[in-house]
């Protein structure tokens, strides 16, 4: 070959690095609590570690207790790259400035609310039996009224 010959090679653009799925994604402010959307059947929820440096180690295992489990990095998609533990006893889970991601079958959330809203109704009911039970008593009580229904007004009636 002599010098005058130059060797080029054209690769077609197809065959380039480019990412044509994708397009820029317009500006919006950072939202520091985002997460991916929860794998089918659970939801996600963030758990505080931490409290002004100080560990909270009471409140995750409380949280563990009640039925959820950290995320690791690993399990989440590749286009959401949230921060993780590099070290210490919750390393390689996800985490957010003092609070750690959390996942719950959605199952176990809808018992917690049935459980809580079963024991609203119980304690409701035990304040109505003895409210009207004092008002029945004493006639110089309002009548008392389980509706409870109260109204707020301003200005000139």
């Amino acid at each position: 070959m002599s010098d005058n010959t130059k060797v080029t090679s054209r690769a077609s653009r197809d065959s380039e690095m480019h990412d044509k799925d994708t397009r820029r994604k317009p500006w919006r402010p950072v939202r520091k609590l985002e997460t991916p959307p929860p794998p089918a059947g659970y939801e996600y929820r963030w758990i505080r570690e931490s409290i002004l440096g100080q560990e909270d180690r009471n409140n995750v295992s409380y949280r563990l207790r009640e039925g959820w489990e950290l995320v690791r990095a690993e399990e989440l998609p590749a286009e959401f790259a949230l921060p993780s533990l590099e070290s210490g006893r919750h390393a390689g889970v996800v985490y957010n400035e003092g609070l750690l991601l959390a996942k719950i079958p959605v199952e176990t959330i809808e018992e917690r609310r049935a459980y809580y809203e079963g024991k609203t109704s119980e304690r409701s009911e035990a304040l109505d039996n003895t409210l009207y039970k004092d008002s029945d008593r004493d006639r110089r009580y309002v009548k008392y009224d389980s509706k409870r229904e109260s109204s707020v007004r301003f200005g000139k009636t």
